[in-house]
């Protein structure tokens, strides 16, 4: 189980490569990567803040409880972290286990967490100076009841 958090841009091909190589004990990868959007068509860049030491300890408990929920052979979860431009990846999960239903919800539990729970505050800048903080969404929050046990 692997968790980064970096300021540091990656290639998701070569990690999702890297994840599934020479594994024959899973029937299925699962993964994911967000990128900054740009609804407005006028951002300038996102910037995301944490702590250091209490994000990383915070997604490793989640990661934890889908490996143990849900059977995972293996997980991966990165999340960035800095001035991040529109269309920059932000973060990649990628799912392991031996069937394509646990490797899809786990992969899906983890992005709903990571969007709703993860300690990380995301910043818009403008291209006109203005600034303002994302607000958490109802969507996102009302994903995560589905989890509940």
């Amino acid at each position: 189980m692997t968790v980064r958090v970096q300021a540091d841009t990656f290639d998701p091909g070569a990690e999702l490569s890297d994840f599934a190589n020479d594994r024959n004990d899973i029937g299925a990868v699962v993964s994911f990567t967000g990128v900054v959007r740009d609804d407005s068509g006028t951002l300038d860049r996102m910037e995301i803040e944490h702590y250091p030491g209490m994000t990383e300890k915070a997604i490793s408990a989640i990661v934890d409880e889908a490996t143990a929920r849900w059977s995972l052979a293996d997980c991966l979860v990165i999340h960035r972290y800095g001035p991040l431009l529109p269309g920059a990846q932000i973060m990649m999960v990628a799912t392991a286990a031996r069937h394509r239903v646990a490797a899809f919800e786990a992969a899906e539990f983890l992005m709903d967490y990571l969007k709703s729970r993860a300690p990380f505050w995301k910043k818009e800048l403008q291209r006109d100076g203005s600034t303002g903080w994302v607000d958490a969404k109802v969507d996102d929050e009302d994903a995560l009841t589905r989890w509940s046990r």
